[in-house]
């Protein structure tokens, strides 16, 4: 890691700035969707702040608090505030499993039928019942609407209706969710080829969609040491030895930290 080419790291910080811009514009589809919009400077720094907060709290859950506690502060009502964020949560997961199911021929090619694979194809269709799911929330019974928490499920019904019922948007906001992702495996190659992994673009456009899967579970502070143990287990599919997997995973967070650092300047800035 010492040794590492410098203009791999450099492309790789590149990646990882076009990210943010993806991710603003996937925040920002959605959040037009259920018409609470923020202007775009406003959502990138916001969304910048959750990134920073995402280093320092388990997965991306602080970076989601503190990103529908700041959409509060601007003025958004606290629904819009919570909705907006749970949504575009929903539609880079949905990007993710969709990515990993569309990639999965190629990960079969490598290394052959593995009870594992069967995982992702599930995950899909979870993902598409679970999203059915939320737009039937406000279904319940009319005795129930009463209580404050209903009432804010059922407007998380509508508000996932007006996502998701909607071609261009639900195609977009996914789509981007597809995109970040793929990204995310880009910036790997990279990194990869910065310390001397033999991966290939394709490999890391179809290992690293599990990983980051795997990451997004809130068991461990920013993704550290559960990421570790998926890239091992992962990259040793195509003989990554463990400690080039291992190496490349710290670098990973290390690069994706530093890229972080100056949304906790827009935090001290925010006042």
């Amino acid at each position: 890691m010492l040794g590492a080419d410098k203009a791999g790291i450099g492309f790789a910080v590149l990646v990882l700035v076009l990210l943010l811009v993806n991710n603003t514009a996937r925040w920002r589809v959605v959040m037009r969707a259920i018409h609470a919009v923020l202007d775009i400077r406003t959502t990138f720094r916001i969304l910048y702040i959750g990134v920073f907060f995402n280093q320092t709290l388990p997965s991306s859950v602080g970076g989601d608090a503190f990103r529908m506690y700041l959409g509060r502060k601007e003025g958004l009502p606290l629904p819009a505030a919570i909705n907006g964020v749970m949504l575009e949560r929903v539609s880079t997961l949905t990007g993710l499993i969709f990515l990993v199911v569309v990639t999965q021929p190629l990960l079969l090619s490598r290394i052959g039928d593995h009870p594992a694979t069967f995982v992702f194809p599930v995950l899909a269709v979870l993902a598409v019942i679970g999203i059915a799911l939320l737009m039937l929330l406000d279904r319940l019974p009319e005795r129930f609407q009463k209580h404050k928490l209903i009432r804010g499920v059922a407007r998380l019904a509508t508000d996932t209706k007006k996502l998701f019922l909607s071609p261009g948007r639900a195609f977009l906001s996914v789509g981007l969710g597809v995109t970040g992702n793929v990204l995310l495996a880009m910036a790997t190659f990279f990194l990869a080829q910065s310390i001397g992994v033999a991966v290939t673009v394709l490999d890391c456009l179809v290992l690293m969609p599990p990983v980051i899967l795997i990451t997004t579970i809130p068991i461990s502070i920013a993704g550290w040491g559960v990421r570790e143990s998926a890239m091992v287990a992962i990259f040793g599919f195509i003989s990554v030895v463990q400690e080039d997997a291992i190496a490349l995973s710290l670098l990973f967070g290390l690069v994706n930290a530093v890229v972080s650092l100056p949304g906790g300047l827009l935090w001290i800035l925010n006042g």
